[in-house]
């Protein structure tokens, strides 16, 4: 057993409380360690050999998602359409099919309004990679809801991953890297903050890995307990430059619509909004704000990626700050 299966075997039993704490101690080490590689990390921004650019000449891709990891989160999913949708945005929202009672009339609305469901694992708790066995008994399922919810988008929970396995899934694209970002179960970045191509070990076909690029919001406002949205913004400022894909993953869980004093894993909802609304003022005409299903579809039909698959990734071999072998060159 790894330190990772044994963590989330002991898990259920620590204190919620207590596991933030021991978090951001670790977190707190880490960043010292990789403080010049997080939240930014300059050799991500190189584009793939034959890169010829967003759809209409934009400038760069802009691409909001939701992991929904618990009843809680997806009580709030509506407000949260509603805040996107006054603002101008689309996102895509990731239901973890048997970790709650997901609603269809919820998946029937958000895909009405022109926004995406997806899925988020099978249950939320840091098992599916554990083993191939397990793996391909989640699999069968995921494939499953996938047919019934019409979606073609997996995002892992936790990002746990093995992209090779991944590709057993009935996806387009999958959601389980990252950039950077350090403080993650599996910290090993891709490199890159443009999407991927990854072919499946069966030899038929593949599907496009879209890596988050801005930070997560748990990471942000529970971990590090950050007060305001500079990060978000100095990133996307970055992305912006280098003409990248700025994803950004949140969570209605720790969204806090009220107002008052935030409880334990809760931040205003008013940095995510203001996010949004320094996205659209400062680069208003210059970003292509697309659903994932949107940049896979995209990325999937340019030569580039379709030439770079020369080999099946797995995310455990990629070294850090490096891109992936079937990436960008």
């Amino acid at each position: 057993m790894t330190l990772l299966d044994a963590y989330y075997t002991i898990k259920p039993m620590i204190p919620r409380r207590l596991q933030i704490i021991l978090r951001r101690i670790i977190a707190k080490r880490k960043l010292a360690v990789h403080r010049s590689e997080w939240p930014i990390d300059q050799r991500a921004g190189r584009p793939p050999e034959g890169w010829q650019g967003w759809p209409e000449g934009k400038k760069f891709a802009l691409v909001l998602n939701h992991d929904v990891d618990t009843a809680r989160g997806h009580a709030k999913c509506l407000r949260l359409m509603e805040v996107e949708q006054r603002r101008g945005f689309r996102s895509s929202f990731y239901f973890v099919p048997q970790g709650y009672v997901v609603s269809p009339d919820l998946r029937g609305i958000l895909n009405q309004a022109g926004f995406e469901v997806g899925v988020h694992g099978l249950l939320h708790d840091g098992k599916m990679f554990r083993s191939r066995k397990i793996f391909d008994e989640r699999a069968t399922r995921v494939n499953m809801y996938l047919k019934d919810w019409g979606a073609v988008g997996f995002s892992s929970p936790s990002m746990h991953r093995n992209l090779a396995w991944v590709g057993d899934l009935d996806i387009a694209y999958d959601i389980s890297t990252f950039d950077t970002d350090p403080f993650e179960p599996q910290p090993e970045g891709v490199g890159t903050i443009f999407p991927f191509w990854v072919p499946r070990s069966s030899g038929d076909g593949g599907f496009v890995e879209l890596p988050y690029t801005l930070p997560q919001d748990h990471c942000l406002y529970v971990i590090f307990k950050n007060a305001d949205n500079r990060v978000w913004r100095e990133k996307l400022d970055w992305i912006a430059a280098q003409g990248g894909m700025a994803l950004l993953d949140s969570h209605p869980d720790y969204m806090n619509f009220d107002g008052g004093t935030c409880v334990l894993e809760e931040y205003p909802i008013d940095y995510y909004a203001g996010f949004l609304e320094y996205a659209r003022e400062r680069y208003g005409g210059q970003y292509w704000q697309a659903l994932s299903r949107e940049v896979a579809a995209f990325w999937a039909a340019q030569s580039f990626a379709l030439k770079s698959g020369a080999g099946i990734i797995s995310s455990l071999d990629i070294p850090k700050g490096r891109p992936p072998r079937s990436g960008p060159a």
